[in-house]
This record gives structure tokens, sequence and C-alpha cells, in this order.
């Protein structure tokens, strides 16, 4: 009897160069091939006799073979395999190309069954690379014709038949699968049982089965994950946590050194994180807003509560330059702070005391200070929770731009000590609702969702090939009056020409790259102007220096890649140009938009795009029209599906559950499902299945 863990090669007709061939598609057990799911189907099953075949119409025959021939095409360049088969109404050819081998199968007198499209040659029908399969009589099951036939991703040496052919020596093992969701979900959704969901989904009788069962494990991937989070919740409530308190006349007292007022929603963000705080057991929060709508000064200040609380709070940035940035902020507005801020990074390590001094000390004595506590605010990349960095009494772990921060991680950070830190994350990457249930279904959720009074609307464009001339001569006027401009590219040099393409490569032929586009504008659109590249392949310290001196104007342009979505804030660049911006997602495009637009100056942004398409017009028009991120989050998760939104490895989800995000009601249930479990059962004693399939889950997405 085979389990989930049987590995392939146990399986009788599975041989090791089977399961070395099935390897390269990751599928090593019984259990990867069970949820190696197909991505369509085609329809064999209506059998026709030969008589009733028409010139274009998919059809499968049940007809016995009369002759088989082979030969070569006149160039000998092409084996042709050549078979007759015939019925009770009559015959038909089928031919075969480059498949020599078949010669030892097709065996005059046999009967098969062919499906395919028959194609008028002359007078006559003819089959061309018909599938078939061999059928003792007309009433032996079929796999691969005569019924709705599953094609899965495949590989090189990996076809669809083998996968069909090792699913159909599984299947039969798994007939009687126990159900582990909960009965009350499964009867108020009707799916069907997970034993007839597996049939259902690798041989349905209709299409209409495959999706009944596909839905059933789009809901089982967002349970499975809902009860993870809600476990983790559960499991946090019970830890303890230092409990930060504040008073609004100490809220009212920082607010006075920030010389701008904070808005609405910065304000009711900040009262939700500082409750958090206050409580005895860890929290978990997740703060979104659009770039520059002013996260960074909410959690400056939640900051401060802790350090004057006599905690640690910890400032985690993915990038140096983002965390020197954050430093800048602590003591550009909170100069008199005196209870220690230090930035640690690999180039930099500086602490400051609140007497207008920095100090550069070495970093054992910064280190020592840390563990002391006589440094309360640290500030860096994710190098800070290195095995080297050790904290008296960290209370509020803030992480900029990264989702995934789980209890393990934060249980590096507590030192001698039972308590675990409070966690904030925040994301300039506008998420929808039900995408952040799911997705950070453990993370409570606060949005910022409005600008700074002060700042004006980015003017947006988009720029086809007859206005780029028109582009690149406002673009240098805008330098010319004092001001710096962008250019972001999808790619960091062009594909080398004698290298071959795969589809997605020569799609991607025409995309601009860095150094290709940095050597045109120099050359010759913007010779006169001082213009710098960036992207991801350089080394960190050059990529600091090249960002802070375009900050310091020694640059007037910087062409960059991606790199530049999470950034340095350059209130005097007042120009973004997005080549190929057909190649980048509608929120990744916002992103870019949101380095304009952060000084006093108008900002613009054009989108230059060589490809006419329908849906490409429609994308730009949304960003053209967006008046916030979260608005344009909704359009980009219907144009293009969450896992292309998101990504599936940021997001820990399978490609079924990113689907089913698009129901909020399936979403809503796993949720309530999930939490009603853990609730009544937070170690799932009673639902020894349920257990066996989340052990498996977090394995899957890797989130053990």
């Amino acid at each position: 009897m085979l389990s989930f863990s049987s590995q392939l090669t146990e399986i009788k007709g599975i041989g090791p160069n089977i399961a070395l061939k099935l390897a390269k598609l990751k599928l090593h057990t019984v259990k990867d091939v069970l949820y190696y799911f197909p991505f369509r189907y085609l329809d064999f099953s209506k059998i026709s006799k030969i008589a009733d075949l028409e010139d274009g119409q998919i059809a499968t025959i049940y007809g016995k073979i009369d002759k088989v021939g082979i030969y070569k095409t006149f160039h000998k360049k092409m084996w042709i395999v050549e078979a007759t088969i015939s019925d009770e109404t009559g015959k038909v050819k089928a031919v075969w190309f480059n498949q020599k081998f078949l010669i030892n199968t097709l065996k005059e007198g046999k009967f098969a069954n062919f499906a395919g499209k028959p194609i008028l040659q002359g007078k006559h029908l003819t089959f061309q690379n018909p599938m078939f399969e061999m059928i003792n009589d007309e009433f032996q099951e079929a796999r691969h014709t005569g019924r709705l036939v599953p094609v899965y991703p495949q590989t090189e040496g990996v076809t669809s038949k083998m996968i069909r052919f090792v699913v159909s020596k599984i299947l039969p093992d798994f007939l009687d699968s126990p159900e582990f969701l909960p009965e009350n979900v499964v009867k108020e959704f009707d799916f069907p049982s997970l034993a007839d969901s597996f049939a259902h989904i690798h041989y349905p009788d209709t299409i209409e089965q495959a999706q009944e069962a596909e839905k059933r494990f789009s809901f089982q991937d967002l349970f499975l994950l809902q009860l993870i989070n809600a476990s983790e919740r559960e499991h946090l409530s019970k830890q303890d946590a230092y409990a930060c308190d504040y008073t609004p006349e100490y809220i009212k007292e920082l607010f006075s050194y920030v010389p701008f007022e904070l808005t609405l929603a910065q304000k009711k963000a900040l009262h939700e994180i500082l409750e958090d705080i206050k409580k005895p057991h860890p929290t978990s929060r997740l703060l979104q807003g659009d770039v520059g709508s002013g996260k960074t000064i909410v959690a400056t200040i939640a900051s401060l509560v802790v350090a004057n609380n006599g905690k640690q709070a910890i400032l985690m940035a993915p990038t140096e330059v983002l965390a020197r940035q954050h430093y800048e902020t602590f003591k550009k507005y909170f100069e008199e702070f005196s209870n220690g801020i230090a930035l640690l990074t690999s180039a930099q390590i500086l602490s400051f005391h609140g007497d207008g001094l920095e100090t550069e000390t070495s970093k054992k004595e910064l280190l020592s200070q840390i563990k002391s506590g006589k440094i309360k605010i640290i500030i860096g990349t994710h190098s800070i929770i290195q095995k080297n960095v050790s904290f008296k009494n960290a209370a509020l772990v803030i992480i900029d731009e990264q989702h995934r921060f789980g209890v393990d991680q934060r249980a590096k950070l507590m030192h001698d000590n039972k308590f675990i830190p409070h966690l904030l994350s925040m994301s300039a990457t506008p998420i929808p609702r039900t995408l952040a249930l799911t997705a950070f279904g453990d993370l409570d959720l606060s949005l910022i969702n409005e600008l700074p009074k002060n700042r004006k609307p980015i003017i947006t464009k988009a720029v086809t090939s007859t206005n780029r001339q028109k582009a690149y001569d406002f673009v240098s006027q805008q330098i010319k009056s004092g001001r710096q401009a962008f250019v972001i590219c999808p790619r960091i040099e062009a594909p080398d020409p004698q290298a071959p393409l795969t589809p997605r490569q020569l799609f991607n032929l025409e995309v601009k790259s860095v150094k290709e586009e940095t050597e045109k504008l120099s050359k010759k659109i913007f010779p006169n102007f001082k213009i710098a590249s960036l992207h991801g392949r350089m080394k960190s310290a050059d990529k600091q220096k090249i960002m802070a001196d375009f900050k310091d104007k020694k640059y007037d342009i910087l062409v960059s890649t991606s790199v530049i979505e999470v950034g340095i804030d350059i209130p005097n660049a007042t120009v973004m140009l997005i080549e190929g911006s057909e190649h980048f997602g509608l929120s990744q495009l916002y992103q870019f938009r949101g380095r304009v637009g952060r000084g006093q100056h108008q900002s613009y942004c054009f989108l230059f795009s060589d490809i006419n398409s329908k849906s490409t017009a429609i994308r730009m028009k949304a960003l053209v029209n967006a008046k916030s991120g979260f608005e344009l989050a909704e359009i980009d998760l219907k144009l293009r599906g969450p896992g292309q939104f998101l990504g599936q490895e940021q997001s820990g989800l399978p490609d079924l559950a990113m689907k089913a995000i698009q129901n909020p009601q399936l979403v809503q249930a796993a949720r309530n499902s999930a939490y009603e479990i853990i609730k009544s059962d937070p170690e799932l004693k009673n639902h020894p299945y349920l257990a066996a399939y989340v052990k498996m889950f977090r394995e899957q997405v890797h989130l053990e």
C-alpha cells in the first residue's frame, strides 16, 4: 500500500530511469505526483466511426491496424511512420513525423484508440501525429484517448503521457483517502471528498468535475495556510512581551518635533501600533502605505515610545541606503534624543546620543553598548540579527519591505530573557485586502491611504514612440531648471546575439537594457548632462556611492533597473521615465512613480511602450488614472492574477491558493473555519489527519 511519502521507485513499473526524469519536475514522492495537477484537458471523449470523421474536428476512433510502414522523405531528412486503420465503416491513414520508434509499437492486426485532428489531404482524411493507445477491446478503460485527457506541465524527457502512466499507478491506492476538511465546510461549499477530488482532477469524466476538484484543492491550500496563521497567533498570545505604555502628552511632545502635521491616516495607524505595544504578549502588524505616505515617521515615533519605556527598538531595512535614510530621519527630527541611536551596516558603524555629535566607534564597542542597553534604537540591514549582535531587552522589531519574519526569527533577538518582541512590518506595495488576509493572515493590518497635504499629484503620461523626442525635450528642460531624472529599464544588459533564445527571451528581445540605454543617453540624447547607472549586479558599496552622489546632485540622470523600486529619497528628482513599461506590473510601476514627487516641485512620470496591445493600453490607462496604490492593486490583481501580482516565493502560496484569492467568500470561509478549529483545539490533537496535512503544507511552502 502506497503512502504520500512513498518514493516513486517503490511503484511497480517505475524504474530509476523514469524516476530520474520525473525528478526534473521535482516529482520525488507519491504526494508530489498526486498534487501535480493538469493545466488543461484535451477532449477526446467522443468515440467516432471513421466514416463520420470531419476535416479539422478533434475526434477519437477505435480501429484495427491493417498496415504499418516507414520511409524517409525525398531529402532523407525525416522519418515518417504511416499506418492504415480500419473499422466497420471505412479506413483512414495516420502519420507520425520523426518518431521512428513507433514501428516497434504499432503492430498489424492489433486494435487501438487514435485521437487527434484529421486533416483533408487531397480527397482523403489523414491523422497527423495522433495520440494512440493500444486497446484489447472497446470496453477497456482508456487513459490517453477516448476521454478528457489531462495535459501536465512538461520538461525535456518527461511527457504528459509518462505522467499519466505514473498517476494511473498511484490513484487506486488513494480512492479511500480519509477526509480532513471540517465536515460543515465540505457541506457548505458542496466540495467533493478528498478521494474523489484526486480522481476528478487527474481523470475527470466532465470538465465540471475537474473544476469542482480544483475549487476544493484551492480552498484546501487557503485553509491550511490560515490554520498556520491562526496557530501562530494562538502561540504568540501565550508568550510574554515587554508592554510599552505611553501618555497622550508624550505623543504630543513628539509631534512638536516634527515640522509637519501628520495626516489622519498616519495618526490612526500610529494609535493602532501604540495600542499593540502596550500589550504584554507579542503582537504582529503590517503597515501599508504608498511610497511617500509617511510610514517612516510613524515607525520612528513608535520606536521612541519603546525607548521611553527603557526598552530597545530594532529597525531593519532591505538595503544599506534605506537603513542610512531611516537613521538620518531620527537625527533630523529628534536631535535631542539622548538614549542612543545606532546605525549598524557592513559599510558604516555610527551612533548618536542627542548631543548633536555623531560618533564613529568600533564595532566591538557599539555591540557592547547595544548588549548593555545603553543604545535604545538600532537601525541596520538584516545583518543586525546575526549571532554576534545581542540585545538587552528588544521590545519592538520594525521590518521595512520584508513581509516574512516569523517567531523563530524573533526568537533570535531574545538574548537571555523570555520576552518576544512585537513586530511591525512596513510595505509600500499596496496589497488588496483578500490577498493580505491570506498571505499575511498572521498580521493585523494598518493602512495609510492618504498622502501628506503638501504633495502634488504626479502627472503621468503614456508615451508612444512618435512622441519620444518630445519627452526627451521635456526632460532636458527640467534638468536645465535644476531638477533630476530617473530612467528605468527592465534589464541590465542586452542578450548574447549568438545564444539560442527561449520564447520568453524572444518576447524580451527589444527590451531596453541599463548598459545600452546609459550609453545611448550619454552619447546621443543628453551629451551635456552627467549620467550614472545602477543595477543589482553592482557591489553594495558601489550602489551606495552612486545613490549618495545622485542625491548630492553630482549626476543629472540615473539609469537603473528595478533596484530603484525600494530606494533613497531624492526630493530634487522630478521626472521618471520608464522604458518597456509593459514588462512591469502595475504595482511595480506605481512604486517607480513614487520615487519622484517627494519634494516641493511638480513631478512627472512617462511610460514608454512600443507594444500597442489592448491589454497594455488598459494597464497604462489604469496607472494614469489611479487615485491610490490600493485602487491600482485591485486592478492589477484582476489583470495579472495574484501569483504574478505578489510572487509565489514572497507569499508562500501554491498556485491554486493564489487563484482562490480572487474569491473573497472562499478566503473568508477558510479564515473563519481555521480560527474556529484552533480556538477549540490549538494543538490539533483531535484532528490527527489535519495535523498531518498542516505539517506537510508547512514543508511545501517553506514555513518551517
